[in-house]
């Protein structure tokens, strides 16, 4: 009966905690994460459970995870690129996933750009969700499906704001507007009037925000959307001078990928979608 009785409040301890049965050392890892409350110590575990083969595919991740916390985020983007093949083919795309929020953490806009491109050919091969149309992802809790032309309407946003980061409007305006075209919503509204004022294409970027601020966008009705638009309202009332405004710097392999894997998500009458038309020509005058 006592045995029993034991054997029960172990199985409620790893419920609550939310720590894995067993005692090998991923578990170990986990026990020190989440109820020691050791860090430290746990990465020494997380180690010990990649080399031994226990849990790789958890071990590698949550470890770069708590390295991160630990602000040593240039040795977890090494850990993943080091040690990503011992893991399995499932567990690559929510390494992706990790190395990105330390790419961006570090500032390493250039290895962010490389990787969401890579991410974009592997969903124009059909390589994501294990070749399934949708997947499971969880969001504070909550299960809901994600559709390829999500996941690719996601992609294109953060390349985006990577070309951002680099100064890069116009590139990050092409991107966008790819974007827009399979899953609109108002952040990425925002980020393209960004854009377009940047560029001093100020009525373009005042036509986007006017209709964010009236609510034609998923989420426009967010606090949040609401202050960017007054912000980006305000800068684009200094119509400040166009300076030194960088070139597209998109490889021709790239944009024609682009534009058939946005094909995929857009309706057939545009097969020759017009912004690649203005690509073509503008990278034109900037060799001249």
């Amino acid at each position: 009966m006592e045995m029993m009785k034991n054997k029960e409040n172990k199985e409620l301890f790893h419920v609550v905690h939310k720590v894995p049965s067993g005692d090998g050392p991923y578990v170990r890892a986990k026990h020190a994460q989440l109820v020691e409350k050791e860090p430290e110590a746990a990465i020494v575990w997380f180690w010990k459970a990649i080399n031994g083969g226990d849990r790789v595919d958890s071990a590698l991740k949550d470890m770069c995870v708590v390295m991160k916390q630990l602000h040593r985020t240039e040795e977890a983007i090494e850990a993943i690129n080091s040690f990503r093949s011992l893991c399995s083919q499932q567990a690559q795309e929510s390494l992706d996933n990790v190395l990105l929020d330390l790419l961006k953490k570090c500032g390493k806009v250039d290895e962010q750009i490389a990787l969401l491109k890579q991410k974009l050919r592997q969903i124009y091969q059909g390589q994501v969700f294990n070749g399934k149309p949708t997947k499971t992802a969880r969001s504070h809790g909550k299960k809901f499906q994600v559709s390829v032309g999500q996941e690719t309407a996601r992609v294109l946003g953060n390349l985006g704001w990577a070309y951002m980061q680099n100064g890069n409007f116009m590139a990050a305006e092409v991107v966008y507007k790819k974007a827009q075209m399979i899953d609109a919503d108002s952040n990425k509204a925002c980020n393209l009037a960004h854009c377009l004022i940047k560029q001093a294409r100020y009525d373009e970027g005042r036509d986007i925000l006017e209709n964010v601020w009236r609510g034609n966008y998923a989420g426009s009705d967010d606090p949040k959307t609401r202050n960017r638009v007054e912000e980006l309202v305000l800068e684009l009332d200094s119509r400040p001078f166009l300076q030194n405004v960088p070139g597209l710097n998109l490889d021709d392999d790239f944009v024609n990928g682009l534009e058939q894997l946005i094909n995929e998500w857009t309706p057939s009458r545009s097969r020759r979608l017009p912004i690649f038309e203005e690509i073509s020509t503008f990278k034109d005058q900037l060799a001249c």
